[in-house]
């Protein structure tokens, strides 16, 4: 298992970052789509809280997530294994957790990504870590200007 974290601080309320972390319905509003992040689809109904699946479609492949951990305003964690294409490559399992402390009108947020590869996979790790962390940066980055004042998504 590898893992990736990526913190930062952000001016903003914890309630507002969770709000928007787990907003499935509405992740575009903060984070523009991307070659790996398309968007969120197949979302269940209902509000978001532990259960709730999703889909996240790209060209490299599939992946069927579920929300494993939801505590307002502090912690959420997803669980989303990707089917590869082609599908002989196998699937990676990640797991993706939030937390988040607030000091004052700051919130320190955590980002933790847990990856497991497929073995016909492990020769491409180097490459696949890359894109995955330049993919998590991206997404921490958009939700920090998001909160702060830059709502061009909007």
């Amino acid at each position: 298992m590898a893992e990736i974290r990526v913190e930062t601080d952000i001016a903003g309320s914890a309630e507002e970052i969770f709000d928007l972390i787990v907003d499935l319905r509405g992740y575009t509003r903060w984070l523009p789509t991307s070659k790996a992040f398309p968007g969120t689809t197949e979302i269940s109904e209902g509000p978001v809280g532990v259960g709730t699946t999703y889909v996240e479609s790209s060209a490299d492949g599939t992946r069927r997530g579920t929300v494993t951990t939801f505590v307002r305003p502090t912690a959420v964690a997803f669980h989303q294994p990707m089917t590869m294409r082609p599908r002989l490559l196998g699937t990676v399992d990640i797991t993706v957790t939030y937390a988040l402390t607030q000091t004052g009108a700051t919130t320190h947020v955590l980002r933790v990504v847990e990856l497991t590869l497929p073995l016909p996979m492990k020769p491409f790790r180097p490459v696949v870590m890359r894109a995955f962390r330049q993919e998590i940066e991206r997404t921490v980055a958009a939700l920090k200007a998001y909160v702060e004042g830059d709502k061009s998504g909007d």
